[in-house]
């Protein structure tokens, strides 16, 4: 079976947020980084350790920010933006932009999958990743057979 999707164009907004959602996850570690120079505060007593530790964390978020923005303004990255088209199959996601154009992405390029509350996004890799929000499938059917080919490939339990 061949799960047909509407139409959909996914928002500069939700891909920088989901981005750097992602990257935050991936790198949770970094954190650590801004506490542990937060911790020099122990070393010599200084609000400067402190406040140093939040200013580099938050620079660190800024330069993700910046980054994701950029990437939904160039050229090359537009495709991303446009109103595209989902054929769902056991062997690949074919992304379809009219009829005649489209490209494949084998579920082999999936590093992982989630399921949200409304929707499921399918992540290649930091900034590569698949907004397919419920709304788009077609029927219920379809949406539960998307979940049954991401359980049975491994991505969600």
């Amino acid at each position: 079976m061949i799960v047909k999707t509407k139409k959909y164009k996914l928002e500069t907004g939700t891909y920088v947020k989901m981005g750097l959602t992602n990257v935050l996850k991936e790198q949770w570690w970094v954190i650590l980084i801004a506490v542990a120079i937060g911790c020099g505060y122990f070393w010599i007593p200084s609000w400067w350790w402190i406040s140093m530790a939040i200013v580099a964390y938050l620079l660190y978020i800024l330069f993700w920010v910046i980054q994701f923005a950029g990437v939904s303004q160039m050229e090359q990255n537009k495709i991303m933006f446009d109103k595209l088209a989902y054929e769902i199959d056991s062997r690949q996601i074919l992304m379809k932009i009219n009829t005649k154009q489209g490209m494949p992405i084998n579920w082999s390029m999936i590093k992982r999958a989630e399921m949200t509350k409304d929707a499921f996004v399918l992540t290649m890799s930091k900034a590569q990743f698949i907004h397919l929000p419920f709304k788009i499938f077609n029927t219920e059917n379809e949406r539960k057979f998307v979940e049954t080919i991401l359980r049975r490939k491994g991505f969600i339990q």
